[in-house]
């Protein structure tokens, strides 16, 4: 079996939406280290998850991925991964992987169909010496022009708790209803968004 490649983001200038903060390296660019945005490798397995973990423990006692499944996703559609690094450290993170049916299901939480159109978002997560800094408004932002200028990706979808349904919204997502997937006790609104906007949005800060 073949190994995708790793596709690597070239800097680009990033055009927000109105309401969504601009990355902070660009509003006081002389005294922030320099930020890279890249997809992530199986190397980035255990930063990813050192993060998640801490981030989703002691909100909802569970974690989107365990470490065995993130290193699963980074190894099969790396592509579908963007990582945020200040001088070198891992600060947020979004892992994805292809979907093909028009709905998430159970399965959907651990499988990648390579012949899918619809790039699965399973886990988004900042450190938490960097929240509150508006960089997960940020790297959502740039994953979805990323994914959107991919040719096999139609679409974007994800799974939250009806308190993040406003703050997806911004960025193009809507409600497609209650999510079959549930984890212990908790259940989630399932969010759908075109990347077409997205992937014109890439093209034009390419040039």
């Amino acid at each position: 079996m073949s190994t995708p490649s790793i596709h690597c983001l070239k800097p680009s200038p990033l055009h927000l939406p109105s309401g969504i903060p601009g990355s902070p390296g660009r509003q006081r660019r002389h005294t922030l280290p320099a930020n890279e945005f890249r997809c992530l490798t199986p190397e980035d397995a255990a930063g990813v998850f050192e993060i998640e973990r801490e981030a989703f423990i002691s909100v909802s006692g569970n974690c989107p991925l365990n470490l065995d499944e993130v290193r699963h996703f980074l190894t099969l559609c790396p592509e579908l991964s963007l990582g945020w690094f200040v001088e070198g450290r891992l600060v947020a993170f979004i892992i994805g992987s292809l979907w093909d049916e028009e709905r998430l299901t159970q399965e959907s939480l651990t499988l990648h169909r390579p012949g899918g159109r619809t790039a699965h978002l399973h886990a988004l997560a900042v450190h938490h010496s960097f929240r509150q800094q508006g960089k997960g408004s940020v790297l959502l932002w740039r994953y979805l022009q990323h994914a959107g200028g991919q040719p096999a990706v139609r679409r974007a979808v994800l799974m939250c708790e009806d308190a993040l349904v406003p703050f997806y919204q911004r960025f193009g997502f809507h409600p497609a209803g209650p999510c079959a997937v549930v984890v212990g006790s908790l259940t989630f609104t399932e969010m759908h968004c075109s990347l077409r906007g997205h992937a014109a949005l890439r093209r034009n800060s390419d040039r």
